[in-house]
């Protein structure tokens, strides 16, 4: 039947491209209605179905690129330009689908997985088990919310994702119900960030004014064959900024960061990981999106203001750590401080957009992101087991000893924060000298030094908790603590982490390499 204007007719579906994100979707749906419908399931049951539906996402991902290759992707061409190239544009050229989509799902389904395995236990422990279901569909839908922000091509689309993203995470941070802090965490979460979208969606109001369009590519065509003093580059300017407040809020980049220290503290341990990991993950993905493919046209003007933000990020998250006293509170500045190395190799792939032949700046910052991932998982894990029940005894006093009782743990974590630190051999290192080396390849010799004076001054802060548990006497108080227990899920997530740092720490070269492709 030939279309009239009466017929509605949608664009073609390309559903082997999203079955990561249908996966997602599809493992949390059947775990509400299996809560709703069924009895109770089993110990660890739901748990098992969630980490399989994320590895599931995974695997998948994994398959799209190696086992199809990028020339072969389903999809279609650059709606604007016709081109060839392996990028390929899904669903009315509302997505982009090629190797950064598929490496963002990657360190997605990956958080999800060990967040839940770590949450398990942690459900067990608290009394809360009964909340399984709920909680382990909102870590795959918060997944999902990042996988959109990064695979999308459209801000309209951004802005959902962005929206499924916090959405998930306001209820994560509140999940925890006999704790006052977790609800007080949630509030300050829910409140901040609903400003931030209203921010960021303001921005996208000005990007449609100045270009016609919210579509990464339509938009970027109108400003590359318009580009005048008048009214509309002001607007677009002005949107730009507006894009990059709501993108830092969700990033904890400097001056946008108020929120993620209370959060970090009050929301329980395994979702303070969880919020380190994949929204971060999600948010700076979004960002080197929005910022190296729709308006690179603008990269004269906003880069500037990238470069403060790495420097503001970098320093505040490094020092403000050191004044710290709550454990979960020093990781919160941390996290800060490594938003700003990553936004270090934002930097340079900004640099990267005036050039015939981009450099480092996108691979490093998403290896960085995949290697932080796994790392701070792992030690958000040890601090939900030193935590107690309660999820209370997170300051420098309830790692006291700690070598002592365990003496394994602690081993593990002095592992990961030495990690965490950047020291060599470890994962950390590899994931700061890439940034750093992004930014010397782009001449930003200043921000590199900064850079690596900051890794310096956080390094202090490991340091603290490292004597903490191996060197601090006990105190009287002590003998009445809970001790930590290590249970089996929580204890094989440390593993993994402990064995990913090392082991990439030791031969960074097969990763590297692979993460070249992501460009």
């Amino acid at each position: 039947m030939t279309p009239t204007a009466d017929v509605f007719v949608g664009p073609p579906i390309q559903w082997s491209s999203l079955s990561p994100m249908l996966i997602l979707l599809g493992v949390a749906v059947v775990l509400l209605v299996a809560a709703a419908l069924t009895p109770r399931w089993p110990r660890r049951t739901y748990a098992l179905v969630a980490v399989g539906g994320a590895l599931a996402a995974v695997v998948v991902a994994v398959c799209l690129w190696h086992g199809r290759g990028l020339s072969a992707w389903s999809g279609s061409a650059d709606p604007t330009t016709g081109s060839s190239d392996p990028v390929r544009f899904l669903v009315g050229g509302a997505m982009r689908f090629d190797a950064f989509a598929l490496w963002l799902t990657v360190i997605v389904g990956l958080a999800v997985a060990l967040s839940v395995l770590v949450t398990d236990d942690y459900l067990e422990r608290e009394g809360l088990s009964r909340l399984a279901p709920e909680i382990y569909a909102l870590y795959l839908t918060a997944g999902l919310g990042a996988v959109v922000m990064g695979m999308a091509n459209d801000l309209i689309v951004l802005f959902l994702g962005l929206e499924i993203l916090s959405l998930s995470l306001y209820v994560l941070a509140a999940s925890h119900r006999r704790r006052t802090q977790s609800q007080e965490s949630a509030l300050k979460y829910f409140i901040l960030g609903g400003v931030a979208s209203a921010v960021f969606l303001y921005g996208v109001a000005l990007i449609y004014g100045a270009s016609g369009s919210t579509n990464y590519t339509r938009a970027l065509a109108a400003f590359v064959q318009n580009i005048s003093p008048h009214r509309s580059e002001a607007m677009a300017l002005a949107g730009v900024g507006l894009l990059l407040v709501g993108l830092g809020f969700k990033a904890a980049a400097v001056p946008f960061h108020m929120w993620a220290p209370d959060v970090y503290q009050g929301a329980p341990t395994p979702v303070t990981g969880f919020m380190a990991s994949a929204a971060k993950a999600g948010a700076f993905a979004a960002m080197l999106r929005v910022l190296v493919v729709a308006l690179p046209t603008w990269s004269a003007d906003y880069r500037p203001i990238v470069w403060v933000m790495a420097v503001l990020t970098l320093v505040v998250g490094s020092v403000m750590a050191v004044a710290q006293t709550n454990v979960k509170r020093m990781l919160a500045f941390s996290s800060i401080s490594h938003a700003g190395f990553l936004l270090v190799g934002v930097e340079a792939a900004i640099h990267d957009t005036t050039h015939a032949h981009p450099g480092d700046g996108v691979p490093s910052t998403m290896l960085y992101l995949l290697l932080y991932a796994v790392l701070v998982i792992g030690t958000f894990a040890v601090v939900t087991l030193v935590g107690r029940t309660g999820d209370g005894a997170t300051d420098l006093a309830g790692f006291r000893g700690l070598a002592r009782q365990r003496p394994v743990l602690a081993v593990a974590m002095t592992v990961l924060l030495v990690a965490q630190a950047g020291v060599p051999l470890t994962s950390g290192f590899v994931a700061k000298f890439g940034v750093i080396t992004a930014a010397v390849g782009e001449h930003s010799y200043a921000l590199a030094i900064i850079a690596m004076v900051a890794a310096v001054i956080a390094a202090y802060l490991y340091l603290r908790i490292m004597i903490s548990m191996w060197v601090a006497e006990p105190d009287a108080a002590d003998a009445g603590r809970e001790p930590v227990g290590t249970p089996l899920l929580t204890s094989i997530v440390i593993a993994i982490a402990v064995a990913v740092t090392v082991v990439v720490g030791v031969a960074p070269g097969w990763l590297i390499s692979l993460a070249q492709h992501v460009r």
